[in-house]
């Protein structure tokens, strides 16, 4: 029952209030609901004709009683929801400064000031005692459903400010939870981050730590040198005196190269016996000068388990010259393409790349042409992987996934032409063809989601936001059932531009996904700040969950930071029930892989999309399926 304090010095006029909360329905109900609502600007304003609510009536013939009786109703727990207050009430206090001390007191009550005459003018009172909506005005003599009305709407609408203020409570004792818990996953991140950048054995940095320095290397305004350096007869080794010895002697080259590189230089071990280098050069002679120095002093006898073993290395250089454009991936492929010449060339030497080392230029060239003309000649086309739900298999979502089949060439691996599209300006025209050939056939599905990846240079394209909502508006597609999947490379050049330009299109309803999470600029921060819907875990920890701890580790990790932020987490590349067992455990809502389906045609795609639930994949007819194409690179 909602209480009302009456405030007035005149027994008729308490005798008018009994009499207007007596249960009797005003013919004037109707059009004071109306006006009610323009007043409060409350649509949920209950019809006074509704008789929904129930008052308990206290009667005050002075000021100070009222005050008393608010001060005995905060104690006892049991406040007023309206207080109506007459303004002449002599010989006791005025019905402002009634108004004022029952403010002081109970900030949440509304008052209403009933009166015929007043010394003082609405606006004073409203300043004295407000806050302005929460003080009102009704004139002598008044109107019994004219009170009624006041009374509900003001009771209504006290009800709801208290379910409010105690929702708010609650989600403030959430958000320190949450606090406590970021900070906690703050520590995990960068135990994480280290495991993700770091090499286990020697601790030096990784080949994802590598990638990234030489990303930021080739933007850079300096010329430096990268050279990829592998041990020489290194197999021999772990053949004779084990793999503990092998582990040894790397441990103990890491340590020389750290010390003989170029002061400022980087060292990382890429994977086996092969080493990355990283420094600042004025010239290609200067650093194959450096990289001798280096392969010397390899070149010498280490004491590995009270054995003497010698050493020996083969270099690939490469030099960047800061005037060109250079792409980190194709600098790494040359110094490959150099530690390979150098291997040929009987070991312990340094080569320099050269174009005569890399005869697939002209066939890139050749790649690039055909590109131009493929959306002519119909030789591109969409398949389309599904995304499964944890819970009951259930078909979310789709991945669309570009291929292109050449007449001259065959089939062209995505991770081929992708890069090379995304060198040039071509990546826009492909891009806009997959995302129109993507939302026609989105329109066949019964409800799920198509996810359709942008590059960099895509992201970072004019007008973006504009021309991708163009193109699902004229498609007739909802915004919500189109995926955006970045990388946090396409995000980390500018981060403050893809903050924003994130945010207007959650507000646009579209959904973002950040793809291949783990692998590149990675932090608590750059989730904090940019909208998201869900997580995309790479495969490369997926696959190394049964094998390696720090993957497992790092999957656990994204899973319940993903979690804990309300986010949703894919994992992709799931390809054995053992990876399926595993995810579900730990908690990932989403998965995508081979296991499940391959990316299949869209008519097949329509077929499981019908179907909405996905069956044993055991039982998958293999002739729907595409002939499998490396690692599934998107396009």
């Amino acid at each position: 029952m909602t209480r009302i304090l009456i405030v007035d010095d005149e027994p008729a006029m308490h005798d008018s209030y009994r009499r207007s909360f007596a249960p009797v329905v005003s013919a004037a109900g109707g059009a004071l609901d109306a006006m009610a609502a323009e007043l409060f600007g409350d649509d949920d304003v209950p019809a006074a004709s509704d008789a929904a609510m129930d008052f308990e009536l206290t009667h005050a013939m002075q000021g100070l009683d009222g005050v008393a009786a608010i001060e005995a109703a905060i104690r006892d727990g049991n406040p007023y929801a309206v207080a109506f207050i007459d303004v002449r009430m002599p010989p006791g206090i005025d019905g402002k400064e009634t108004a004022i001390r029952i403010r002081a007191l109970d900030p949440e009550i509304n008052l209403v000031i009933v009166t015929g005459y007043s010394d003082f003018s609405p606006i004073e009172i409203s300043k004295a005692a407000g806050p302005a909506d929460k003080i009102f005005y009704i004139a002598k003599p008044f109107e019994v459903a004219e009170v009624t009305q006041t009374a509900t709407a003001l009771a209504h609408r006290w009800q709801v400010d208290r379910e409010l203020a105690a929702t708010r409570a609650a989600l403030a004792e959430k958000i320190v939870i949450l606090e406590e818990q970021g900070l906690e996953l703050a520590a995990n991140e960068s135990k994480a981050v280290h495991i993700a950048n770091h090499d286990s054995l020697t601790e030096a940095p990784n080949r994802l730590a590598y990638l990234r320095t030489l990303a930021d290397k080739v933007r850079g305004s300096e010329g430096f040198a990268t050279a990829m350096i592998d041990l020489d007869r290194f197999k021999l080794v772990n053949d004779t005196l084990g793999h503990l010895a092998g582990d040894e002697l790397l441990r103990q080259i890491c340590a020389i190269l750290q010390q003989c590189v170029p002061e400022g230089g980087m060292v990382a071990r890429l994977g086996g016996d092969e080493f990355g280098l990283l420094f600042d050069s004025p010239g290609e002679e200067a650093a194959c000068m450096a990289c001798e120095r280096l392969i010397k002093a390899c070149s010498a006898s280490f004491k590995i388990f009270g054995h003497s073993v010698q050493g020996g290395a083969s270099v690939g250089l490469v030099y960047v010259d800061a005037e060109d454009e250079n792409d980190p991936v194709d600098v790494m492929r040359r110094a490959d393409l150099a530690l390979n010449a150098a291997k040929h060339s009987g070991r312990g030497v340094v080569r320099a790349f050269d174009e005569s080392m890399d005869e697939s230029i002209k066939f890139r060239r050749r790649i690039e042409g055909g590109l131009s003309e493929s959306i002519e000649k119909g030789e591109l086309s969409l398949v389309y992987q599904p995304i499964i739900a944890r819970e009951g298999l259930e078909v979310v979502g789709f991945e669309a996934l570009l291929r292109w089949n050449t007449e001259e060439f065959g089939p062209i691996s995505p991770a081929l032409f992708i890069p090379i599209a995304e060198e040039s300006n071509l990546i826009h025209e492909l891009g806009d063809w997959v995302l129109g050939e993507s939302l026609q056939v989105l329109k066949q599905w019964p409800g799920q989601y198509v996810s359709v990846n942008f590059s960099p240079r895509q992201f970072r394209r004019h007008n973006f936001v504009g021309h991708v909502l163009e193109c699902v508006q004229r498609a007739g597609v909802e915004p919500n059932r189109v995926q955006i999947e970045i990388t946090e490379t396409a995000i980390f050049d500018d981060a403050d531009r893809a903050a924003d330009t994130l945010y207007k299109l959650r507000q646009m309803g579209f959904r973002i996904a950040l793809d291949d999470f783990g692998t590149g600029y990675s932090s608590l921060y750059n989730i904090r700040k940019f909208a998201l819907d869900c997580l995309k875990i790479d495969r490369s920890f997926i696959d190394g969950m049964g094998r390696e701890r720090e993957s497992a580790a790092i999957v656990h990790s994204i899973i319940h930071l993903g979690r804990a932020l309300g986010l949703g987490v894919i994992a992709e590349g799931v390809e054995t029930e053992a990876q399926v067992q595993v995810l579900r455990i730990a908690g990932v809502s989403h998965m995508q892989g081979y296991y499940f389906s391959r990316p299949v045609s869209a008519d097949i795609a329509r077929e499981i999309a019908d179907a909405r639930f996905m069956v044993d994949p055991s039982e998958t007819e293999d002739e729907y399926l595409e002939p499998e194409m490396g690692n599934g690179t998107t396009g």
